[in-house]
Order: structure tokens, then C-alpha cells, then sequence
């Protein structure tokens, strides 16, 4: 859907977050003049109104009649597209879109990779602009890692990497290559089942003309097996990890301790970036040094600093119970207090719970070995639930909090002014919190350092 297919017509933005607002601001200048209606929430609605005055603001969610009365309707992201009012509108005729759709087709011809993945998308998205850039190209970073297409509507660049969330990956069209990084359980509240929120994620295969996914990952390169321009990550053949070094088939290319982004994952998501670099026609070898001046995103295994003896890291991103394993592997044999726990939308953790099992059983007998965690901290709507599957299954150091700030108390109590405190939840904030972001700000606060949640560097375009 263009931009031409919305003028005369009866249009609603649901949602007044960064997308809404970007939404609304294109539609000013694309659509000057013509009336336009906004859906939000009470609290949002004297805002809206003072930031848009020729706008039609309603202060509540719409139901199937009020959607039905417009002939389109652009949501935000996080308005799952499965939502009853939504699909009863759409079977009345009703069309839905998104600043995500209206992008794409207004940029046809643009030179895209667009990135997903349960996990790394951010990372690798912002690590290929970062790369690219570094070789001298012009390059645009936006998407779902903190910047709406929309906002760069009228923006020019060589190269456009977009981070796409499952929410975004079935508006994409005209994509260059398509990323996918991981794929694991998630936004099931969103989908509604597993089996849904997979196929959606990789509807991206579908609108890209080469893709480029992880080889570790049997059942995700067993969906883009047929793909017509499939390329892989991760496997000896190509971009992938091996012995301490991030390697081009037997080539070594650099040391991972040469990365500025700590972790496996880390140089796992960099050998997914050098590979994408390639693949557009660039000269990965030559962006590699690079990797040594990315700035890691905040939020995502971030370093606060130390605070009475004891360093603090904020992996707030995190929102599964695989991402809280990763972030645990890379702190290695530390003494950490992890706090795990949040919105439940449940996740099954049995693998993380089992993981700890194991742990634990390692540490009987065998100095030195792998060991749990001091305390796992077990906070927020989920923790119960947590901490009972824990200690089922025999797991030592189980803590019960609350909610973060109790949990925080708790970490530093148990470790006693040696270790590592680690936010990483695998879950959503959705109970305390906003978002990740004021989740992640808040740890901060509580750990003893400024509520500055480091914004991501490199968005947009340069």
C-alpha cells in the first residue's frame, strides 16, 4: 500500500508510541489537510491532542465497529495483528498496514538487509551498519532497534539495514537479503502459538531475494533450505567462530578479544555481519578491524561499572530464559547473583531449569568446575513460578523477590560485597515496567549509578 492509496480515504493510527507519532508525522506531510483519527490510551490523549490538533484523538482502544468505520487502519507493532476487533474489522473490510508497509513500498528499489532473529538482531543490525560505514558507505540504521522507517521517509542512503521484529517481518517487501540470527519461543502473547510466531518471523525468507541465516541452528536452515539465494553463517565454510577467533572458512580474520562487545554470542553475531557485508558486495576483511570500535547497545550485557565491590551488568533485552543462559555463560566462573523473572508469558523453562541441574550436579566432586550461580533471584509475576520449577528440581541459592527492587537487595545480600550482580530476566516487563528500557534504567538506579540508560549510537543515517 502506497501512500497515494490512502488519500480521500478514512484513516486511523492505533497507537501513540515512537511508531504512532511517526505515522502521524508522515501522514502530515504526505497527506496534508486530510482528516485523520488516533487511538490511545487515556493517558495519551491530552498529549496527542496537544502535539496533534487537526487530529481526530480517542482515548480508548477500538472495538471491530470503530475499526470497521475506517477504510484503513495503521497499527503500531506491538498491537498484535490476531487481536479479535482486528480481524473482525479486516473480514468487513477493513485494510490494515503499518509505517513498516507504507516504508517499503514507497522505497522500492532501495538496497535493503533487513535483520530478525529471537536474539542478535539488534546487535548484528547495528554492527552491520557500523562495518558498512566504516568502508566509507552511506548507511541508514532503523527499524524496530529504536528508530521508525518513517522517521527517515525522506532520507537517502546506499545501503538501508532495518531491524524487524516478528511483529514487522510479514510487512517487509523488496528486501535485498534477509537476516535471520536465532530462532527460539517468544511473544507468544503476540502470535498466539508457537508454530504462528515462527512462521511469521521467517515470512521474511519469503520477501527477500537472498537470505542469509545461522547454520547452528538445524530447524531454522531446515525452513530456508529451499530458499533460492541461500547463504549460512556459523558453518567451517564460511564467516563463523572457532578457537578464539572469528574466522572466513580456515582463514582467521580477528580475535573475538579484539571485539568490544563481550561474549560468544557477541562474535557470533559479528560473523553473521561480516558474512551479510559480503553477501551485499562489500569488503568484509577490509570492515573487520572495525569490530574493535563498535559500541555496544545498552541494555544487552551492558557494563554499569562496580559499586562496592561488586560489578553490575544490565542485560534488561533479555526476555527469554535462553537469552538469561547466554548472558550467564558469558560472566564464565564469576560470582554472580543473577536476576531472572519478570512478565509471564509462558515461556516454558525447563531448559533453563535443567541447565541448572546439570550445573549443580558438575559442582559435586570436581574442583574448579561449572557451577550455579551464588543466588539466582527469582523476582517479578513470574518468579514464583521460577523458583518453584528451581527448587524441584534441587537447584541451590534460590531467592524469592518481589519485584527488582527487593531483588536487587537480595543479590547484593547474597554475594556480600564480592561478585557480579546480572539483570538479565528472560522475561518481559510488562509487570513492573514500560518497557526494557525504564526496566534497564531502573537497575541502574538501584545498583548506585545515573539512571542513563546509554542510547543506541549510529541510528539513522551517516
Amino acid at each position: 500500500m502506497r501512500w497515494a492509496d490512502l488519500e480521500g480515504r478514512r484513516v486511523a493510527v492505533w497507537g501513540f508510541g515512537r511508531e504512532g507519532r511517526a505515522a502521524l508525522n508522515a501522514l502530515a506531510r504526505h497527506l496534508p489537510g486530510q482528516r485523520i483519527a488516533l487511538y490511545c490510551t487515556a493517558e495519551e490523549a491530552e498529549a496527542a491532542g496537544n502535539a496533534f490538533p487537526s487530529v481526530d484523538v480517542h482515548g480508548i482502544a477500538p472495538d471491530a465497529d470503530a475499526l470497521a468505520s475506517y477504510d484503513i487502519v495503521i497499527k503500531s507493532p506491538g498491537i498484535s495483528a490476531y487481536k479479535p476487533e482486528l480481524l473482525e474489522a479486516r473480514a468487513r473490510g477493513t485494510r490494515v498496514t503499518s509505517g513498516s508497509a507504507l516504508w517499503f513500498a514507497s522505497h522500492v528499489g532501495a538496497r535493503t538487509v533487513a535483520v530478525t532473529g529471537t536474539k542478535g538482531k539488534s546487535t548484528t543490525s547495528a554492527l552491520i551498519a557500523h562495518l558498512a560505514r566504516s568502508l566509507g558507505v552511506r548507511t541508514a540504521l532503523a527499524g524496530n532497534i529504536g528508530m521508525p522507517m518513517l522517521e527517515l521517509d525522506e532520507g537517502d542512503a546506499d545501503l538501508w539495514v532495518i531491524e524487524l521484529s516478528s511483529f514487522q517481518t510479514g510487512e517487509a517487501m523488496g528486501v535485498d537479503l534477509g537476516v535471520v540470527t536465532s530462532l527460539y519461543e517468544e511473544h507468544l502473547d503476540w502470535h498466539g502459538s508457537r508454530e504462528r510466531y515462527v512462521d511469521d518471523k521467517l515470512k521474511l525468507l519469503a520477501a527477500s531475494a537472498k537470505v542469509l541465516v545461522n547454520a547452528m541452528q538445524p530447524a531454522l536452515l531446515a525452513r530456508a533450505e529451499d530458499h533460492p539465494g541461500l547463504h549460512t553463517f556459523g558453518d567451517r565454510r564460511g564467516w563463523h567462530v572457532a578457537d578464539g577467533w572469528i574466522r572466513r572458512g580456515d582463514e582467521n580474520i580477528v580475535r573475538t578479544d579484539r571485539l568490544s562487545a563481550p561474549g560468544l554470542h557477541n562474535a557470533i553475531n559479528a560473523s553473521a555481519a561480516l558474512a551479510a557485508l559480503e553477501i551485499m558486495g562489500h569488503d568484509a576483511r577490509a570492515a573487520a578491524p572495525a569490530l574493535s570500535t563498535f559500541v555496544p547497545l545498552p541494555h544487552r550485557l551492558q557494563p554499569l561499572g562496580e559499586r562496592d565491590g561488586l560489578s553490575w551488568i544490565n542485560d534488561s533485552i533479555s526476555t527469554t530464559p535462553l537469552a538469561s543462559l547466554a548472558a550467564l555463560e558469558s560472566v564464565g566462573a564469576t560470582r554472580t547473583a543473577l536476576i531472572i523473572g519478570g512478565h509471564d508469558r509462558g515461556l516454558d523453562w525447563t531448559p533453563f531449569v535443567e541447565a541448572m541441574r546439570l550445573l549443580a550436579s558438575a559442582t559435586t566432586g570436581e574442583a574448579g568446575a561449572a557451577h550455579v550461580p551464588e543466588a539466582i533471584v527469582c523476582q517479578g509475576a513470574n518468579g514464583p513460578r521460577i523458583a518453584d520449577a528451581l527448587e524441584a528440581a534441587n537447584v541451590a541459592n534460590v531467592y524469592r523477590a518481589t519485584d527488582l527492587a527487593a531483588a536487587v537487595a537480595a543479590a547484593r545480600a547474597a554475594l556480600g560485597g564480592e561478585g557480579c550482580v546480572l539483570l538479565s530476566p528472560g522475561a518481559p516487563s510488562f509487570d513492573q515496567f514500560h518497557d526494557y528500557t525504564e526496566r534497564g534504567k531502573r537497575f541502574a538506579e538501584l545498583a548506585g549509578f545515573e539512571a542513563r540508560a546509554a542510547s543506541i549510537q549510529g541510528l539513522g543515517i551517516a
